[in-house]
């Protein structure tokens, strides 16, 4: 259980990446915008690739009646998403040295990372709902109202994953290196659980 409890630790350590690496990628290419404009999804908030891509898209947005770019004190998930990560780290961390001291078995790491797939799978699920509202919740008295052909307003919503055409501009939305690390992270705990399940039934 020694070498499962310390690929725990590494695992559920790498967690903390996200307090410094965008977890994900937003970004706006137009033929007014050559250098395309972006912004990054931390945890903790959103924050423009260059100094003014916020302010830039937020310019935009307006003309077309959408909401500016939230601050942290705007959406609860960018105050509860830092708890979240901080704790599942350091219960995993905990979960690596009880294991690594053979108090516990290898199937509370599967657990960790059950609940940790879970928060993911919600998490994105609300990402993706911010998304809708964002690009549908349009203010009525914007200057400019483009509808389609059965006249309902146009949606704005920018992809969840992928790559979209939006009027003129071209969105992309993909995972950045805070996802990854998250993910290699998860990867880690799911190898701590099989190296742990191993070592435990060649002792039985």
């Amino acid at each position: 259980m020694k070498k499962s409890g310390i690929l725990m630790l590494i695992g559920s350590a790498l967690l903390l990446g996200l307090f410094i690496y965008p977890l994900w990628n937003i970004q706006l290419e137009a033929p007014q915008y050559p250098d395309s404009l972006g912004m990054n999804i931390f945890i903790g908030g959103i924050q423009g690739e260059e100094e003014f891509d916020i302010q830039n898209i937020d310019g935009i947005n307006h003309y077309i009646g959408m909401k500016k770019i939230p601050t942290p004190a705007e959406m609860w998930e960018f105050n509860v998403f830092p708890i979240v990560i901080g704790g599942m780290a350091a219960l995993g961390a905990l979960l690596g040295i009880l294991g690594f001291f053979k108090i516990i078995g290898p199937n509370w790491f599967l657990g960790w990372l059950t609940l940790m797939t879970v928060l993911g799978i919600l998490g994105m699920i609300d990402f993706n709902n911010w998304l809708t509202d964002y690009g549908t919740d349009l203010d009525p008295k914007a200057i400019m109202k483009l509808t389609d052909s059965e006249d309902k307003p146009l949606s704005y919503k920018p992809p969840l994953l992928g790559s979209e055409k939006i009027l003129n501009f071209t969105a992309h939305s993909y995972p950045k290196a805070g996802a990854y690390l998250m993910l290699v992270g998860m990867l880690i705990t799911l190898v701590a659980w099989w190296v742990g399940k191993k070592a435990t039934k060649g002792r039985s």
